[in-house]
């Protein structure tokens, strides 16, 4: 049975096996603990701690470093001892840090939970990601649904916490910080608690194996490494909703007060449209052509930009432009994250699927650190406003071209 023919299986849907559910209820949590604490932690290292801007930076840096250069260790963890303890562990280590967080009040204490709580995500996220998707392949097999559906929902659960995290955060931030990390903490103690009760022991069909040759076999993959760039081009598009759209809204609005209303209509869409989406593509795109065609509508979006930009628009209709950018980059995001997700375990060699996963997400940091750095120098350069946004569309296009071929 080919890739295509596998995702079109089925048109109706089974329920949800008891482990899915519990892991992807996992991510829910895990995004409503993390997301009560990360919007507020640059002000409260400013003004609380006193810290300046570049070590505010510095530290923030150090969270993403903890955390995505180091799934490929959680990954590869997962694999040798399994998804419960490399989980636990995880949860552990993220309660203590945001414990440590919200009584921090020197830089090196700071930055000491900062690497804690990065590190604890960089051990139970590829676990809890590559065990759904391997279930999601299990199960896209037995004819029970199309696995990009199962992955898609994952995507929908972490961005629900994502939306919830906040909220409640900002509400907890009437007391004080500390009430926000220890709220974090609590959400992470009853993830702990579910997980020890319900998490088995041993997951049939999934095998510890030995490490043998490291990471060089992953090394050598080059149709793997050549989806990490493809993800990774996508991953960096997505990061300009934090490097280049603010800067364009401050252009278009003269404040960013917009920027929380353009954020809120990405995660709604997300959470209202994904299902559906991945529910007709799957029914109609191999993997592969699902990431070319969100690349592709990415590209689009930075392209409305800059076709817009040297009529210099300001107010409600110079938003317009970056309202498509919001939309297209998201509805390119449905498209690309759960298709590459997918198509990780067939790439991925034999019990190895945590490293992969891993893997996955540190390349691509890797390719966003970098990129970053370039998107940032490329904005200062004073050259005209639209060069940016063709260049930053060039990304996205020029990656359809690296993506796999073949099965």
């Amino acid at each position: 049975m080919t890739s295509l023919s596998l995702y079109r299986s089925s048109r109706s849907e089974v329920p949800l096996s008891p482990l899915l559910r519990l892991l992807i209820l996992t991510q829910l949590a895990f995004n409503v603990g993390f997301f009560a604490v990360l919007p507020f932690l640059a002000e409260h290292l400013g003004s609380a701690v006193g810290m300046a801007g570049w070590l505010v930076g510095f530290v923030l840096g150090l969270r993403t470093f903890s955390q995505q250069g180091l799934f490929v260790v959680g990954g590869a963890l997962a694999d040798r001892y399994g998804v419960r303890p490399v989980v636990l562990t995880g949860c552990a280590l993220r309660i203590a840090g945001f414990g440590w967080l919200g009584y921090a009040d020197e830089a090196w204490a700071v930055i000491g939970a900062v690497l804690l709580i990065g590190f604890a995500a960089a051990l139970f996220s590829p676990a809890v990601e590559s065990e759904v998707a391997r279930q999601a392949v299990v199960r896209e097999e037995a004819g029970a649904g199309s696995r990009t559906r199962v992955l898609a929902l994952f995507t929908v659960a972490g961005q629900a916490g994502a939306f919830v995290g906040p909220l409640l955060g900002a509400l907890l931030l009437s007391v004080d910080f500390r009430a926000v990390c220890l709220a974090g903490a609590g959400v992470f103690v009853l993830v702990l608690a579910g997980n020890a009760r319900l998490l088995p022991q041993h997951i049939p069909g999934r095998e510890r194996i030995q490490v043998r040759g490291g990471i060089r076999p992953l090394l050598r993959n080059r149709r793997f490494l050549a989806l990490c760039c493809g993800y990774g081009a996508y991953l960096l598009a997505y990061n300009q909703l934090y490097l280049a759209l603010p800067a364009e809204v401050e252009r278009a609005a003269g404040s960013q007060a917009p920027l929380a209303w353009l954020f809120a209509l990405s995660s709604l869409l997300v959470v209202t449209a994904q299902l559906p989406v991945t529910r007709w593509v799957g029914e109609r795109l191999s993997p592969r052509r699902s990431t070319a065609a969100g690349l592709g509508m990415i590209a689009a979006g930075f392209l409305v930009v800059a076709a817009a930009l040297p009529a210099g628009r300001t107010g409600t209709a110079g938003l317009l432009p970056a309202a498509g950018f919001v939309v297209l980059l998201t509805l390119g995001q449905m498209l690309v994250a759960p298709a590459a997700r997918a198509w990780v375990p067939d790439l991925a060699e034999e019990g190895r699927l945590g490293l992969y996963t891993g893997a996955l997400s540190s390349v691509s940091g890797l390719i966003v650190l970098i990129g970053s750095a370039a998107a940032g120098t490329l904005l200062d350069t004073g050259l005209p406003a639209a060069v940016p946004w063709l260049v930053l569309a060039a990304v996205p296009a020029a990656a359809i071209a690296v993506l796999p071929r073949g099965r």
